[in-house]
């Protein structure tokens, strides 16, 4: 956690008169019994008071450049995800697949994501934020150059599990990060605001290669390929100096504390955030994924309209996490977050229940935008809730299952599409959102302000 620590003498208290000694002197603190101690621990508390001050995005300098280094990192990401609901109907094309061999597309990175949700944590301890800098984004690359190969469809599937162990790896490292920052609503909002501005543009970009450049689908990976290798240049220098032993001595107070992974799973908090999640990151990759299919078979839209209603959900999910990201503060995560899924539930009754193109379109939009500040303020609560050195584990945990929910349920929309028809998709998004509001309303009341004791 990147916390400072000031030592107030013990022999300098409130009262003014304890400044003066009988000579009218002011006594100067004690430094010949100085002691070297760890940064994160709190110096003197049997004799003096501690000023705990957090760093913030733009103190120390170098946290400026981390903190665009990780919101291209998600720019990235938010291309990845963004990029399934445009692509999918001309994979299942060119490969000739049905809706459940097509959802695999989905499934395959839920290995990767169990993996990164195991050993987020010791990854940290091993090779450190740097390592993670270099790593994750360099598995995206590999994964990324062998898909744009236009490889048969079973490598497709085998390697978009790489994908997931790197994403899932960000993921957790980097909302970790920015929790013990100052002003962490805010920068989670914008944070997750680029991973919606990634998927908004993504569609949007592909769709436009495919109908318009008459290029294929594989194509757009020559473009995440040429970025993630970007993404390793900024990581790996921002990060430089974030090594395995560095986050050991700013994490660990003593050697029990390296199973921190073990005690952050014995927290019912970590359970039912990570299992919230699961549900939201479903949710959010499912209607993404198959609205374009939803559109084009059920509202019997042309292609390009109907690509575009992906990029209006995702630029939803984009705005509502930069502009509620500002008000969810205001009123309270546990109150906000109540709100807005139930007035999301009303835009999908509307995009349900009214079978018009542009009705469809904006009500998708609007259930972008209620949705967009509840994986941020998901993880506001971890850091609210639970001890500052369970939150890499915990944070890492339930990023990482939720990722798996980016994996199985929009594989379970497709399968049930596949037997019921594209049509399914509303009633499921209905239930899923149902869902979430009733797993919210479990978590214990939270501290109004961020790292209140």
């Amino acid at each position: 956690m990147a916390t400072a620590t000031i030592e107030m003498p013990a022999n300098l208290t409130n009262d003014h008169t304890a400044l003066e000694n009988s000579n009218g002197s002011i006594p100067l603190p004690d430094r010949s019994a100085s002691t070297t101690q760890n940064p994160l621990e709190p110096f003197g508390q049997a004799n003096g008071t501690v000023v705990e001050a957090w760093e913030r995005w733009d103190r120390p300098r170098i946290n400026t450049y981390r903190l665009a280094a990780i919101f291209f990192a998600f720019l990235v990401f938010g291309m990845n995800d963004g990029s399934y609901g445009a692509l999918v109907p001309y994979i299942e094309q060119d490969y000739g697949l049905t809706y459940i061999v097509t959802s695999l597309v989905f499934l395959s990175p839920f290995a990767g994501y169990t993996v990164a949700a195991l050993f987020s944590d010791r990854l940290h301890m091993f090779v450190g934020r740097r390592g993670i800098a270099i790593i994750a984004p360099t598995c995206k690359v590999i994964s990324y150059a062998v898909i744009a190969a236009h490889p048969p469809y079973p490598a497709v599937v085998t390697i978009l599990a790489l994908t997931g162990l790197a994403n899932g790896v960000l993921d957790a490292a980097w909302n970790a990060w920015i929790g013990t920052l100052a002003q962490t609503n805010q920068l989670l909002g914008l944070l997750h605001g680029f991973y919606g501005l990634g998927a908004t543009i993504s569609p949007l970009i592909s769709t436009s290669m495919i109908t318009k450049a008459h290029l294929g689908w594989w194509t757009f990976f020559y473009i995440m390929t040429g970025l993630s290798a970007l993404e390793i240049l900024t990581g790996t220098w921002a990060f430089w100096s974030e090594t395995g032993a560095k986050y050991i001595d700013e994490n660990r107070t003593d050697g029990a504390d390296r199973g921190m992974t073990r005690k952050a799973l014995k927290q019912k908090v970590t359970w039912i955030c990570a299992s919230f999640l699961l549900c939201y990151v479903g949710l959010e990759v499912s209607l993404g994924g198959w609205i374009v299919n939803f559109m084009i078979r059920v509202r019997k839209g042309e292609p390009f309209p109907s690509g575009m209603t992906a990029t209006g959900f995702w630029l939803g999910l984009t705005v509502g996490r930069v502009v509620l990201g500002f008000i969810t503060p205001m009123i309270g995560e546990r109150i906000a977050v109540s709100a807005y899924l139930v007035i999301a539930v009303g835009c999908e009754l509307l995009f349900w229940l009214v079978p018009q193109f542009i009705v469809s379109a904006v009500a998708v939009a609007l259930v972008g935008f209620f949705t967009g500040p509840i994986f941020p303020s998901t993880i506001i609560a971890v850091t609210k809730l639970l001890p500052s050195e369970m939150h890499v584990a915990a944070i890492g945990f339930s990023a990482a299952v939720g990722g798996s929910g980016a994996a199985l349920l929009p594989f379970a929309v497709g399968a049930i599409a596949q037997a019921k028809g594209p049509a399914t998709l509303q009633p499921i998004v209905l239930a899923l959102l149902a869902v979430l509001l009733g797993i919210w309303l479990t978590l214990p009341r939270m501290p109004k302000r961020l790292h209140e004791a």
